[in-house]
């Protein structure tokens, strides 16, 4: 009678022939990473392109296949979620990537989600990297979990007032989305302005769903300013914009990383080139590997980068750095590791102050052209 072992047993002993001659066992594991950025709605475009640039890193990855963690062959996911940048929302994301065993979380996009979401996961030891949250406040709630791989608003609101002050402004009105983003930066920009001698002539609100900005911005063409700043993002940044150009406002406007994307023109038509803005991170164009990055994003997604695919990017590659070093998969063996990170990456080098921001972080600046971003100056903070 012919003896067939089954499947199971043959691997069972197989891995026992393995073990005995001082032979790890070898296996494929997955381990999750959570993505989390508004993929519906106004700022779907800048949500997605953050989604993909992490895409991207897992599948370069996996395509090489040596992640090799505690002697496992290892296969990351991205469990990728919309928190349609919405606090709210944003916080039911967090639980879920949570209880779907997440080891880390890419995200979130917005301040005003990534504040509340960090602290469910703080209660669960879940490392948090932002890729483009800029609000100070998030990295200050004294939670060991939070990172960032940009600069921030406490950077960004400087850089773009001293180059108001480099072109002779001497007056400006100053208007937010009243997010946690878009008035942080403006708040920001509104003290270095006021020590660099430039006078505010005032300050106002509107919100991150408003579509009429006429009675503001008549309201500021009547003070006369050299310039206005508008913290917030493109989807109302540009219509802001435009609007300003059909009033005959002749000031120039000034705005931080949410309006600063290749798809305003889209949004505000000829009155781009009237804008001056910011990205709290280092200029693509200038990366060592900006141009493959670009050629490689396209190629899978069919879109050139936004904003925030790069830092999400590096991101992903952040959270791998930290198995490899800790050999863990486990959440404790990555946040344990993080602290010591020092990875050079597209973006930079990325090492973590003790508060987990980024050491040395850089604020590109720009203007447009015929509609296309053209960079201005790179300030390193």
């Amino acid at each position: 009678m012919k003896f067939q072992l089954k499947p199971t047993s043959a691997a069972l002993i197989l891995a026992g022939v393995a073990l005995a001659f001082g032979q790890t066992a070898s296996a494929d594991v997955t381990v999750k990473i959570g993505s989390a950025a508004p993929l519906t709605g106004a700022i779907a475009h800048i949500g997605q392109d953050q989604a993909d640039g992490a895409q991207l890193a897992v599948n370069e990855i996996n395509k090489a296949g040596n992640l090799v963690i505690g002697g496992q062959k290892v296969k990351l996911v991205l469990d990728s979620q919309d928190d349609a940048a919405d606090p709210k929302t944003g916080t039911q994301v967090a639980q879920k990537l949570v209880d779907d065993g997440v080891v880390a979380v890419v995200g979130h996009l917005n301040s005003g989600v990534s504040i509340p979401a960090s602290k469910i996961y703080s209660d669960n030891g879940v490392t948090q990297i932002t890729p483009a949250s800029t609000n100070p406040q998030y990295t200050l709630q004294g939670y060991k979990t939070t990172f960032r791989v940009i600069g921030t608003d406490a950077q960004q609101g400087p850089a773009l007032a001293k180059y108001a002050q480099k072109l002779g402004i001497k007056s400006v009105a100053i208007v937010d989305d009243a997010t946690a983003y878009g008035q942080g930066l403006a708040d920001e920009y509104a003290k270095t302005v006021k020590a660099e001698g430039i006078k505010v002539v005032s300050r106002d609100a509107t919100n991150d769903k408003a579509t009429d900005f006429k009675a503001i911005l008549t309201k500021i063409k009547a003070e006369r300013p050299d310039a206005i700043f508008y913290g917030g993002m493109d989807a109302t940044g540009g219509p802001f914009a435009k609007q300003a150009q059909q009033l005959a406002i002749k000031a120039r406007i000034m705005s931080g990383d949410g309006v600063c994307t290749p798809d305003l023109s889209k949004l505000a038509g000829s009155a781009t080139d009237g804008i001056i803005c910011s990205i709290a991170g280092g200029d693509l164009s200038k990366m060592a590997g900006g141009a493959q990055f670009s050629k490689d994003l396209k190629a899978a997604f069919g879109h050139d980068p936004v904003v925030y695919s790069p830092s999400s990017y590096d991101a992903v590659h952040v959270i791998v750095d930290a198995m490899k070093r800790s050999n863990s998969i486990t959440r404790a063996g990555i946040l344990a590791a993080m602290p010591k990170t020092n990875y050079n990456g597209l973006t930079g080098n990325i090492q973590f102050d003790e508060h987990g921001d980024l050491k040395g972080a850089s604020i590109s600046l720009y203007k447009y052209v015929g509609g296309k971003m053209t960079l201005l100056d790179v300030v390193k903070m």
